[in-house]
């Protein structure tokens, strides 16, 4: 089946998986890494109005857009219109093909300050938020959402509405209220209410970790494009499994150790270019843990033992590629 494409404004994106957006883990390497194994659409880290406005440098490197990560989005949060409009035209100096505006995360340091979805519990300020951003971009503006607070104001029909109302050329709903962070099971049917309440793309997100999961998420939603998070960790390979899922059928089998090894290898490597060794190295025993997962009764939690592995691996790797450029020789 040929796989068909959709647009957010001008943006043409692929109608297979994006790549969600999570704070202090897809960065740049690991969106690269996903890149390369078929995500369609790629959106950056949080980056703070406020801190960009106040010319933080830690909020700036988060501004760094790749041609290779293309199309790219650059999100925003903040709870001021004035302050995110200013960061929205900051932020057109880097050339991001979207500008997507974070209402839907749960976390306290974010939430507690009245941004992310909190802005759920104040649909004006999230309407003049959404305006003001809109007017002082120059490309297509999205807005990132939950279903509600809670479950006694699930709201996100008409949360929708209005940021359609403001301007925005497209939304993604979590299928989970605030209070839910990332608990429990979420909501297709209050993804497919907001699809049926806007005319504008509408990105599903929410429980998506294989093929089968994507589809049932298109299936069931109505959704113009579905956006991978957690099912991602430690496994780019989803992408290009839901790819293959949806032109042929066929699933193609989960990775092998040594494979896992690689993409760690890979991703650690860019991670080191980028942020240099200290600091790479230093997040690259979680991420290890994830690519290990299932094996050696490795958990989230084994930074260590996943450190330990890819020490091991990149003191064994010289020699197998030294081994493997004598057998092709």
């Amino acid at each position: 089946m040929e796989i068909k494409t959709i647009k957010i404004g001008d943006v043409e994106i692929k109608q297979t998986a994006a790549l969600a957006p999570m704070a202090s883990v897809a960065d740049r390497a690991y969106r690269l890494v996903c890149k390369e194994h078929g995500a369609a659409y790629m959106v950056s880290e949080m980056i703070s109005a406020k801190g960009l406005c106040y010319s933080d440098r830690k909020t700036e490197e988060l501004c760094t857009v790749d041609d290779r990560e293309r199309p790219y989005a650059l999100q925003i949060f903040g709870e001021e219109p004035d302050f995110c409009a200013r960061a929205a035209a900051m932020l057109m100096k880097y050339k991001p093909d979207i500008l997507d505006i974070n209402m839907g995360c749960p976390v306290p340091k974010i939430a507690g300050n009245g941004s992310g979805s909190a802005l759920m519990k104040d649909i004006d300020r999230a309407y003049a938020i959404t305006k003001a951003v809109v007017a002082a971009s120059n490309v297509p503006v999205t807005v990132k959402f939950r279903s509600g607070w809670d479950e006694n104001s699930i709201n996100a029909p008409e949360f929708a509405k209005a940021m359609e109302a403001a301007g925005a050329m497209g939304l993604t709903v979590h299928g989970r209220t605030k209070t839910q962070m990332y608990h429990g099971k979420a909501d297709r049917d209050i993804i497919r209410q907001v699809k049926a309440a806007v005319k504008i793309p509408v990105i599903g997100n929410g429980d998506i970790d294989c093929a089968e999961s994507a589809a049932d998420m298109y299936r069931r939603t109505g959704c113009d494009l579905v956006m991978v998070g957690r099912g991602s960790y430690g496994n780019p390979w989803i992408f290009s499994q839901i790819e293959s899922y949806f032109e042929n059928g066929i699933i193609p089998p989960e990775p092998t150790l040594e494979e896992r090894l690689e993409a760690m290898y890979h991703q650690t490597e860019l991670a080191v270019s980028f942020k240099g060794e200290h600091t790479a190295m230093a997040e690259a025993r979680r991420e290890c843990a994830f690519y290990l997962l299932g094996f050696y009764n490795i958990s989230v939690d084994d930074d260590v033992l996943g450190a330990a592995f890819l020490g091991l691996f990149i003191l064994c790797r010289p020699d197998k590629e030294k081994r493997r450029a004598e057998e092709s020789g």
